[in-house]
């Protein structure tokens, strides 16, 4: 499955919060994140993703291990996506290291998500902040579809967030693993 995803800043998140939360109730997580790489960097260089995230939640805590592969859209830099539930995190860790992977970078981000129905598919919006980086709040915006509909798909995700106030202007591809590298070095 492709997960079809636009990602914003958002310039007005209580307004947008207030949007969501008519929609259905959130989700507050606080995800701690860990990508990996071979010690050659050849993931990154293949638009590859290998992640382990540990999910705080009111639920309980839960691991997930993701492998997200190169590209199949350019514009939105929708990825195909493949993700399993883990019952150790400890022991993913130790699995990643062991076999030759090595951890990149790891920091935490804030969470409010929101699972909801619009224009005939399932969506899952995510308000995000990452407190090292600024006081910026991001919107992520997702459907899982095959890749034959991901422009339709991409198409929807973006009526969306314009119901939700957001334009086509506030659209980013900045990723968080970026802007926490360049929040480190300063």
């Amino acid at each position: 499955m492709i997960e079809a995803e636009l990602k914003a800043r958002v310039h007005a998140p209580e307004a947008v919060t207030r949007a969501l939360e008519a929609l259905t109730g959130a989700r507050v997580e606080v995800y701690q994140d860990t990508y990996y790489d071979r010690p050659d960097g050849s993931l990154e260089s293949r638009d590859q993703e290998l992640r382990v995230r540990t999910v705080h939640g009111q639920d309980g805590t839960r691991t997930v291990l993701t492998f997200k592969d190169a590209q199949v859209d350019e514009d939105s830099g929708s990825k195909p996506e493949h993700e399993t539930r883990v019952d150790d995190a400890a022991a993913m860790h130790a699995i990643a290291r062991g076999i030759g992977f090595v951890p990149v970078i790891a920091f935490e981000k804030r969470c409010r998500n929101y699972s909801f129905e619009a224009r005939g598919r399932q969506m899952l919006a995510t308000l995000v902040r990452v407190p090292e980086v600024d006081d910026s709040t991001f919107i992520e915006l997702e459907t899982l579809v095959e890749e034959s509909d991901v422009d339709a798909a991409l198409k929807d995700v973006l009526a969306v967030l314009a119901d939700l106030g957001i334009g086509e202007g506030d659209l980013t591809r900045e990723k968080y693993t970026d802007a926490v590298r360049a929040a480190r070095r300063t």
